[in-house]
């Protein structure tokens, strides 16, 4: 209280009546000017902007002028101005001088960090149009910087105020680290994360990923020092700490995107009670399928000379060896594949049969579409199995569903 009593009586507080006045209507007159000529410079700056970057192709003066750069350059007209009317605004007051020449230091750092910051938003902002940069968390480092800036700012503006050095100030930070620390912690994790994610290209804007343990499935459209956005594809957006992709599972699709197709993993199931063995009218039903006709022929004239040379009785289909109608349309199901002109011939096509299930025995299609758009792979998916279900009739085969009580199945 003594301190703030002896700051009071050295700034005049004790004056008369006649000087606070008088000090009140220098300060009145001094600030609208300065807020007048702010105005007009601001006025005129932004019309020379706006005129440059009408005669100009570059986009770099389109940016400056949408991030506020002519208005944040205004603001130093009111420190010149003030700066230069500090003697006459104490009133001759040497104590008050000295208090609004700081304050008028503490506004100009205010304002050289504003325009850093316009500076700043406008080099993310181009740097964002360019492919190499599009995928990058730039913002991420624009706000590191900024928060570097501020905090500058504000241990230069303690140092103004109170007159001591600037280093004073970096000395007691050691004092409040783990203050600093636990104020901070997210944000610190959040740096380190970015870094991580940046140096070993984990995530990208744009990537479509999945964090099941915090229901987002999706696309992200932000990266910065605190959170991950991800827009959903209901549309919803999740919000994510930066470092918890550090710390939780994700699953990133982007490999997906970048190869030569999108896979296909789907099994039907076929009831076990309709797999049994083919006589030949069934084969030569099958023989007249045109892009499996080949296939038969060849396993047809297989099995012959295998039960020729081995002088099984095939009048009993366990001896020798006979074709089962599971076994050839799986046949057909990769033949199907191989031909289609949807599939990618380069990765792998397959029909595999896996154990058998309560629900039957499975058939699972392992294979990938060329065209990796989402609407286009799944209908591309629908189409293979429309044919695939409707084809297993003619190999005599059922596939399995559900009984409803009561109703008996066919």
């Amino acid at each position: 209280m003594v301190l703030l009593y002896d700051l009071l009586i050295e700034l005049g507080w004790d004056r008369s009546w006649a000087w606070w006045t008088n000090f009140t209507a220098v300060s009145i007159v001094l600030l609208t000017a300065a807020w007048i000529f702010r105005v007009v410079v601001r006025f005129m700056l932004v019309s020379i902007f706006h005129k440059i970057a009408g005669k100009t192709n570059t986009s770099v003066d389109d940016t400056l002028v949408e991030n506020k750069l002519p208005k944040n350059l205004s603001r130093f007209v009111p420190y010149f101005f003030l700066s230069a009317m500090v003697q006459s605004w104490s009133n001759g007051n040497p104590a008050a001088q000295e208090w609004l020449s700081a304050l008028v230091d503490v506004y100009a750092v205010y304002v050289s960090i504003i325009v850093i910051r316009s500076l700043l938003r406008s080099l993310r902002q181009e740097l964002q149009k360019r492919s190499q940069f599009k995928d990058k968390p730039i913002d991420s480092y624009i706000q590191v910087v900024m928060i570097f800036l501020w905090g500058i700012g504000l241990l230069l503006s303690f140092s103004i105020l109170s007159g001591k050095e600037l280093v004073y100030f970096f000395t007691g930070l050691g004092a409040l680290s783990a203050v600093i620390m636990l104020v901070f912690k997210d944000t610190i994790l959040g740096f380190v994360a970015s870094i991580q994610i940046s140096a070993n290209d984990l995530v990208r804007i744009g990537d479509w990923i999945t964090m099941e343990s915090h229901g987002a499935d999706g696309d992200v459209i932000e990266i910065n020092l605190s959170t991950i956005k991800i827009q959903n594809f209901d549309k919803t957006i999740t919000t994510i700490p930066t470092y918890q992709l550090l710390s939780s599972s994700i699953k990133n699709w982007r490999g997906m995107s970048e190869s030569e197709g999108r896979r296909v993993k789907r099994p039907i199931y076929i009831r076990a009670s309709s797999v049994r063995f083919l006589n030949e009218s069934e084969l030569d039903a099958i023989e007249k399928v045109e892009r499996f006709s080949a296939v038969v022929i060849a396993k047809k004239n297989d099995i012959k000379a295998y039960n020729a040379a081995l002088k099984a009785n095939t009048s009993i289909p366990l001896n020798g060896r006979n074709l089962t109608n599971l076994g050839l349309f799986r046949s057909y199901i990769q033949t199907f594949l191989e031909q289609h002109p949807s599939i990618n011939q380069n990765l792998t096509v397959m029909c595999r049969q896996l154990p058998p299930t309560p629900n039957g025995i499975p058939l699972e299609i392992y294979a990938f579409t060329k065209d990796k758009e989402w609407k286009a792979h799944e209908n591309i998916s629908g189409d293979l199995f429309d044919h695939i279900i409707a084809s297993s009739a003619y190999f005599h085969l059922k596939l399995f569903e559900f009984e409803q009580q009561g109703i008996p199945r066919n």
